[in-house]
């Protein structure tokens, strides 16, 4: 009973070393993938990150420095540029207003009056604004999708480590049993020879 009991348990664990290496080759796959895919995207782009002298508030340069004038092609980079770059300067033209707010004010200015110059600015803010938030969404999709692939790889590497342990586990359970069932088996007794 014993030997049963072992043998089930280590070729569970010997089961479950092989599922576990199989999810760490798929996460090092999907680490890889997003990651590639994530630079590739984003050097298309061809963004170089704003000099030092463009950094004019202590926040941006605090955030954007280590980054100054590199091409920008991780999500570390994207996130930083759409947070304390794009953002900065969207807030700074609308006073800290977000693109609602200032299309509600547009909408509300063009049905007073069309032809106002400041309906005009209020339009021109608006599409400022709009590209603004769009391309910040970008970035920070960039991000989010780096940011997976790197949880990917940390989890790729739990499953391979995970893999092992079970895999030496198993083996060794393997072994145990076969040495109990050494030492349970019974002694052949030796039949007396006839004359």
């Amino acid at each position: 009973m014993r030997k049963a009991f072992d043998k089930l348990i280590s070729w569970t664990g010997l089961i479950v070393a092989l599922v576990l290496l199989v999810a760490g080759a798929l996460l090092t796959w999907a680490s890889s993938f997003a990651t590639s895919n994530v630079h590739d995207q984003l050097a298309a782009q061809q963004i170089t990150m704003p000099a030092a002298a463009a950094l004019t508030t202590p926040e941006m340069k605090a955030q954007l420095t280590q980054y100054a004038g590199q091409e920008l092609t991780t999500g570390a980079q994207a996130k930083a540029y759409a947070d304390y770059y794009i953002q900065a300067h969207m807030d700074e033209q609308a006073n800290g207003k977000t693109y609602s707010q200032i299309s509600g004010e547009y909408m509300a200015a063009l049905k007073a009056d069309p032809t106002a110059k400041a309906t005009q600015d209020l339009g021109q803010l608006r599409q400022t604004l709009f590209m603004g938030t769009t391309l910040r969404g970008m970035l920070l999709n960039a991000y989010a999708f780096a940011t997976l692939g790197t949880i990917a790889m940390y989890a790729a590497v739990a499953a391979f480590i995970g893999s092992a342990v079970m895999f030496v586990l198993g083996a060794l359970g393997l072994v145990h049993a076969r040495r109990v069932s050494l030492v349970e088996a019974p002694a052949i007794e030796k039949i007396p020879a006839t004359a």
